[in-house]
């Protein structure tokens, strides 16, 4: 019987397991499929994470974690876990090559990804020019132009927080309207260093060894091409949350989820479902940040020890 069960070997359940073991916990196990480290290692320029003081690669800032979250006991298990049930006051985990686990407690940790747009050229450079993360990669486009892909809430907000950097943000979407709130709308619309590029496809990126050089976009009413020459391009359709192991058999969640899927919980990590947890990305309001998770991942551990008394 584990004390934890942490899926996800991001920042928030590295942190999550360093904190429950040193905090007492003796029996605690991390699923995680490939390397600990999350999303962020595939982050090529990292220099906004606190006590870090040289610009590194996202592979750098995780190398150390995973020696110094096992030191007091955690457990890395390479096993995808697939399925999460509660029967009486046990959480039985259901692995995808059949083995099962019991818990006292599981913290979710699975984290989201970004969504693609699917436009030629998104995934030769994405991370060569290509983005999901404003306040990641802003910074590298200080005093030049960028564009910003989406019509929602996070799009307008990103587009708003790169044109206090950028020179010129193209906010380009498909449709002529917008899927955000109207203050968001308005914010945008009084920002003058934002160009709307509306009702338009995004045909392609293009560049070359040096990374983006700019976007090409078709106009959905005279079918004109217009070459948009920029070597950034932000990209913000949505977020996969990735809560497949809540997911039971009648479709519905072990705990309370919103419209996008992300797990609803307090600010003790707790979802609706006692002894469940999340933490990072998959939770609402996420900041989506290294520091912000890993936060979450202690925040949660504190909360559980306390919960397994």
């Amino acid at each position: 019987m584990l004390d934890l069960a942490i899926i996800g070997g991001g920042p928030a359940g590295l942190t999550a397991g360093l904190y429950a073991t040193r905090g007492g916990l003796n029996n605690v196990v991390m699923f995680e499929m490939g390397m600990p480290g999350g999303q962020i290692t595939g982050s090529s320029e990292i220099e906004n994470y606190p006590g870090q003081g040289e610009v590194m690669t996202g592979m750098e800032l995780m190398q150390n974690w995973p020696e110094q979250c096992q030191k007091f006991g955690l457990k890395h298990e390479m096993n995808q876990i697939t399925n999460v049930v509660k029967e009486n006051d046990i959480f039985k985990l259901t692995a995808v090559d059949g083995k099962e686990y019991e818990a006292k407690t599981v913290l979710m940790a699975t984290g989201s990804v970004p969504r693609r747009a699917g436009f030629a050229g998104e995934d030769k450079f994405f991370g060569q020019g290509i983005s999901t993360c404003a306040t990641c990669d802003g910074f590298f486009y200080k005093g030049k132009e960028v564009a910003v892909v989406g019509g929602g809430d996070t799009a307008l907000e990103e587009a708003v927080y790169l044109a206090k950097l950028c020179s010129k943000v193209y906010l380009v979407h498909r449709r002529d309207t917008y899927r955000a709130a109207p203050s968001t709308i308005e914010h945008m619309k009084n920002t003058e260093n934002i160009e709307e590029v509306t009702n338009v496809t995004v045909e392609e990126v293009f560049g070359d060894n040096t990374g983006v050089l700019g976007l090409k976009v078709k106009s959905k009413e005279t079918g004109e091409i217009r070459d948009l020459p920029t070597p950034g391009v932000f990209v913000f359709v949505g977020r996969d949350v990735l809560n497949d192991p809540i997911k039971q058999e009648d479709g519905s969640f072990l705990c309370d989820v919103n419209e996008q899927g992300e797990v609803i919980v307090n600010l003790k990590m707790e979802t609706s479902t006692p002894g469940l947890y999340a933490a990072g990305d998959i939770r609402i309001d996420a900041a989506k940040q290294v520091v912000c998770a890993s936060g979450d991942g202690a925040t949660a551990a504190v909360n559980i020890i306390e919960y397994i008394g």
